[in-house]
C-alpha cells in the first residue's frame, strides 16, 4: 500500500521478521524509549517472541513504512482490534507505538499513517479508534488532536 505525503511516497506493509531490528530501533530512538529498549543488546529472543504472537493473531497488525518497496524502515505502528461489549458490543482499533525516523519527520508521513489506520478501522467495522500517548510527549499530543483526537479519558497503568 502505497503512502503519499506532499513530497515523498512510502510503502506500508505488514511487518515482517526481518524488520524486527529496524522497528525496535525506532521504538529506542526517543527519550522514552531509549530507556524501555534495548537494540544494541544481543538478546532478541523476547522481540521475536513477541513478533511472532503479533504476526500470528489476525486482531493485531504490525505495520513498517518504507522508503520504497524493500526500502529502509522508517516508520511503525502497530493497530490491535478489541472487540467488547461496550458500546452495545463495538469494536475498537487501538493504535499503539507509532514512530516515524526523525528523518522523516514533518512532511505528513504520521498524519498518512494515523488516517490509513483510521480507515481500515472504518473498513473492519470498528466505532471507535483510540490510543495512549505518555504524558511527557507534547509534540505527539498536539499532533494527535490536529488529526482530530481528543484527550477524553485519564489513562492507568501498573506495571508488572
Amino acid at each position: 500500500m502505497d503512502l503519499a505525503t506532499g513530497e515523498k511516497t512510502y510503502t506500508l506493509r505488514r511487518a515482517v521478521a526481518a524488520d524486527v531490528r529496524p522497528i525496535v530501533a525506532l521504538l529506542a530512538a526517543d527519550q522514552l524509549g531509549a530507556t524501555r529498549e534495548d537494540p544494541d543488546g544481543g538478546d532478541w529472543t523476547a522481540y521475536e517472541r513477541a513478533f511472532a504472537a503479533i504476526d500470528a493473531d489476525p486482531a493485531h497488525l504490525l505495520l513498517a513504512v518504507t522508503t520504497s518497496p524493500g526500502g529502509e524502515v522508517v516508520g511503525t505502528m502497530q493497530l490491535s482490534f478489541l472487540p467488547g461489549l461496550a458500546r452495545r458490543g463495538a469494536t475498537r482499533a487501538q493504535i499503539e507505538a507509532v514512530r516515524v525516523h526523525e528523518r522523516h519527520r514533518g512532511g505528513g508521513l504520521g498524519a498518512a499513517m494515523i488516517s490509513w489506520a483510521v480507515g481500515e478501522a472504518r473498513r473492519r467495522g470498528c466505532a471507535l479508534v483510540q490510543l495512549t500517548s505518555d504524558k511527557r510527549r507534547s509534540d505527539a499530543h498536539r499532533f494527535y488532536t490536529r488529526l482530530g483526537f481528543t484527550a477524553g479519558h485519564e489513562g492507568f497503568k501498573l506495571a508488572l
